[in-house]
Parts: C-alpha cells; sequence; structure tokens
C-alpha cells in the first residue's frame, strides 16, 4: 500500500468512527444502523465493508488506539524500577484524561444510550488492563488467598463505575482528583488482596 493509500484508508475510518460517535450522542448504539453511519460519513457501503465486518467492529476499532497508548504507558511504568504502587495501574490518568476530553460523548457511549456492546467492549479494554497489573504484582512472589481474577474483575469494575459516576456527576472532579481516588481504593485493595 502506497502511503497516499495508506492516508486515504486512515481518513476513510476516521470519518466512519466520527460518524459513529456524532450518532452515539443522538441515539442509542442499538438503533444505529450502518446505513446512517455511511451517510453521516458520506461514505459507500462497500468502503465500509472494506473496512469493517459490522457497525460493533467499527467500534471496537475505535477502542484500538486507545488501548494501545494506555497498554504503552503500562509497560513503560512496570519497566521503571520505581515503587510498585507508583507503578501499579499508571494507565488510569491517561484512561481518565481521554475520557474527560471526550466528556460529551463518553457518558453516552457508557449510560443508558451507549447499551451494551458499548459497555461491553469498555469493561473488556479495563479488564485487560487491570489484568497485567495484577499479574506483575503476583509475579513479585505476592500470592493470596484472593484469586487473581476475582482481583482483577472487582477492579476494573470499580474502575468503571467510578467513570460513569465522574462523568455522569454533578460534582466537578478533575482528572487528578478521580486518578487520586482509584489509587486510593485499588492499591491498597490489590496489596490486601494479594496478602
Amino acid at each position: 500500500m502506497t502511503r497516499k493509500e495508506n492516508r486515504r484508508v486512515q481518513r476513510t475510518q476516521q470519518l466512519l468512527q466520527q460518524a459513529l460517535l456524532s450518532l452515539i450522542k443522538e441515539k442509542a448504539f442499538e438503533a444505529i444502523s450502518v446505513q446512517e453511519i455511511i451517510d453521516r460519513a458520506n461514505v459507500g457501503r462497500a468502503t465500509f465493508y472494506a473496512h469493517y465486518d459490522n457497525k460493533e467492529d467499527l467500534l471496537e476499532s475505535g477502542f484500538d488506539g486507545l488501548q494501545a497508548r494506555l497498554k504503552e504507558r503500562q509497560r513503560e511504568a512496570l519497566a521503571r524500577g520505581s515503587n510498585l504502587d507508583e507503578r501499579l495501574f499508571a494507565f488510569s490518568h491517561e484512561l481518565l484524561a481521554h475520557a474527560h476530553e471526550h466528556r460529551e460523548v463518553f457518558p453516552a457511549m457508557v449510560g443508558k444510550r451507549g447499551g451494551a456492546v458499548i459497555q461491553h467492549v469498555l469493561r473488556r479494554l479495563l479488564v485487560e488492563l487491570v489484568r497485567d497489573d495484577v499479574k506483575a504484582m503476583a509475579s513479585q512472589g505476592r500470592a493470596g488467598p484472593v484469586p487473581s481474577e476475582a482481583i482483577v474483575q472487582f477492579l476494573a469494575n470499580g474502575l468503571f463505575g467510578l467513570l460513569v459516576w465522574w462523568l455522569n456527576g454533578r460534582m466537578r472532579l478533575t482528572v487528578e482528583e478521580v486518578n487520586e481516588i482509584f489509587r486510593r481504593l485499588a492499591v491498597p485493595a490489590v496489596r490486601a488482596a494479594l496478602r
């Protein structure tokens, strides 16, 4: 693929993702049709299906870039030799900053309008990130009476709930304040469970 073709592909994918996000602000994900997405993006049906299998595939692809950035941030933090408590959940600040940056669409995505599909994709992303950190801590010889997957599910779903509470709430907390709340709850929870 030439550089020009690659830019065209990226531009088309960006148009489709932006169209989906704008539609999610207006109506439930389940009620959005592929036709509405391609009409909003001003691309043809064949073009859509050349890139995606369905609207769920398009939705998931929108999280790919975020997930890659968060995993990279996490890898960098875990590779540092500093205190493990400081390295744990290094992705959380960037995740919260991303959610804050997209606060006009994020509540619709994780609320009733977003539907089960969007919530499932986001929860799966959070579970994968939390699982990596719990594994890193457990690999340092810290295995406790609580199964590690129970810790992962507890923390990932807690982070999801915190995100929803923050973005739908009337409290005007900063990214840093919400990140501090998550870390104050999560790090001791992992330590206690792996004791």
